[in-house]
Parts: C-alpha cells; sequence; structure tokens
C-alpha cells in the first residue's frame, strides 16, 4: 500500500466517524436524566442517539452525578465485555423486577433471576442463535434503517435488537435488553 494511504485512511475514517456523529446528535433531542432505564432496557420509546447520549453521560466526567439521579451503584465485574450495576430501587422489565442492570458496548441489560432463558425468549419472540447447554444467545431486530452519507460512498446502519442471552460469568441468570448501534458499511 502506498505510504500516503498510512495518512488518508486514518483521517477518512475520522470524517466518517464525525459525520455520523452530527447525523446522529441532529436528531437525539432526549435529555439524559429524563431516561426511562426499564424503558431503555426494553427497547421501547428511545433511538440510538438518545441512547448514544444516555450511555456518554453515564460513563463520562459527570457518571457520579448521573449514577446518583439513577440511584445506581457499579459492581464489580468478572467479564471484560459488561458493566454492571445495583439499583437502589428494582426496576420492572419485561414484566419482572430486578435490581441490577449491566452495560455492554452496545446496550443495556437486566440480570434476570432465572436459570432458563428459553421461557423469557418465547415471551419476547426472540430467535436463538445459539441455544446450547452452556450458552444462550437469541436476538430480534426491533429497527433497521441504512442510509448513504451525501456525497459519499459511506453507508450508516443503524439498528435496535432485542437480546436475550447467557454468560459464563453470571450463573443462575438471564440477560435480557436491547442493543442500539451506528455501523458504518
Amino acid at each position: 500500500m502506498p505510504a500516503y494511504l498510512y495518512r488518508v485512511l486514518p483521517l477518512s475514517a475520522l470524517a466518517i466517524l464525525a459525520a455520523a456523529q452530527i447525523s446522529t446528535a441532529a436528531i437525539s433531542e432526549e435529555d439524559p436524566t429524563k431516561i426511562d432505564l426499564a424503558k431503555l432496557i426494553e427497547c421501547t420509546t428511545y433511538d440510538v442517539p438518545s441512547y448514544n447520549d444516555f450511555a456518554m453521560w453515564l460513563t463520562g466526567p459527570e457518571s457520579d452525578a448521573a449514577m446518583k439521579l439513577f440511584g445506581i451503584t457499579e459492581q464489580p465485574s468478572n467479564s471484560l465485555l459488561l458493566r454492571e450495576f445495583k439499583l437502589a430501587k428494582p426496576i420492572t422489565v419485561f414484566g419482572r423486577q430486578t435490581d441490577r442492570i449491566a452495560f455492554a458496548s452496545s446496550g443495556p441489560l437486566a440480570l434476570l433471576n432465572e436459570v432458563d432463558p428459553h421461557p423469557i425468549a418465547k415471551q419476547l419472540d426472540v430467535t436463538a442463535a445459539v441455544d446450547r447447554f452452556d450458552k444462550f444467545l437469541a436476538e430480534k431486530e426491533i429497527f433497521s434503517k441504512k442510509e448513504q452519507l451525501e456525497n459519499s460512498d459511506t453507508v450508516l446502519h443503524t439498528r435496535i435488537a432485542l437480546d436475550v442471552s447467557t454468560d459464563i460469568y453470571h450463573p443462575g441468570k438471564t440477560l435480557a435488553g436491547c442493543s442500539y448501534s451506528i455501523e458504518v458499511e
């Protein structure tokens, strides 16, 4: 590869990501302090920019104030893929109560005290991609939209999906929640 491409490609990637942020920021009007955690977890009401704003607020410089407002405290996690939190007051999600939630890279999950993920997967009509004794992973797409950036070959794929899974770091629990993503294609 020519040497100039090593300089141009990273700049192109930054320009694409900046365009994605501008595109999503323009449509996000949700105040992160007003987010309803249960609805965010259940894939109702919110869009990807609203989730991204909330996640940045929760993990950014104002995280102490955010956690206090929502009555959550971060918990130690054995999983490198999840940040876990305990709620001061339980919430009801998918008709079940929990006082434990986690955030994966793309969205929030409720940690439910259910050994068998099949009943909630059936209730939510999610399809299992992996269904073994040691792992369950199911998903149902709620929203999908592809948008080509103006004057570019770049396509942004906005996607919201309902997820149900198990995890080796959470024996006896079922994780259920939502993933919010914008991918560059």
